[in-house]
C-alpha cells in the first residue's frame, strides 16, 4: 500500500514539474556571449547582429537596473510593510527586465537557422525548460 502511495507521489511530482518548466533562455546580456557563439556555431553575420541586440538590450535594462539601485538605496526598510511594499516595486521592475530580456532572446532565436534552433530546443528539453517562442524580426 505505502509503495503505491509512493508512487502516486513520485508521478504526481514528475507532472507538476513539467507543467512549471522555466523557460529557456539563452541570456545574450549576460557573460555567456562567447558561449552562445560555439554552442550554437553562429556565423559572423548572427555574432554581429547578436553584438547589436546586446548593445540595444543593454540601453533599454540600465536605466531600469538605475532604478531597482535607487529603490534598494533609498526605500525605507524599517518595518515589514515598507519591505513588503519594497518586495512590490522591486519584483515590478524585475519582471519588465525579464520581460525586454526575454524579447532579446527571441529576436536572437529568429536569427537562428533550422539545425541551430534544433540544438536549442534539444538543450532546452535536456534541461527540462521550455523553449521561447520565435517572434519573426521585422526587416
Amino acid at each position: 500500500m505505502w509503495l503505491r502511495e509512493g508512487k502516486a507521489l513520485i508521478v504526481l511530482f514528475f507532472l507538476c514539474s513539467i507543467g512549471i518548466a522555466q523557460e529557456c533562455t539563452l541570456g545574450i546580456g549576460g557573460r555567456d556571449a562567447e558561449t552562445i557563439i560555439q554552442v550554437f556555431q553562429l556565423k559572423d553575420d548572427q555574432v554581429a547582429k547578436m553584438n547589436e541586440l546586446r548593445t540595444s538590450l543593454d540601453m533599454e535594462t540600465s536605466p531600469l537596473e538605475q532604478e531597482i539601485k535607487n529603490l534598494l538605496e533609498t526605500h525605507p526598510q524599517a518595518t515589514p510593510e515598507e519591505l513588503t511594499e519594497l518586495a512590490v516595486k522591486f519584483k515590478v521592475l524585475e519582471s519588465k527586465i525579464v520581460h525586454i530580456s526575454r524579447s532579446y532572446d527571441q529576436k536572437l532565436l529568429a536569427l537562428f537557422n533550422q539545425k541551430q534552433y534544433q540544438r536549442y530546443v534539444e538543450l532546452c528539453h535536456e534541461a527540462v525548460r521550455t523553449p521561447l517562442k520565435i517572434e519573426p524580426i521585422p526587416e
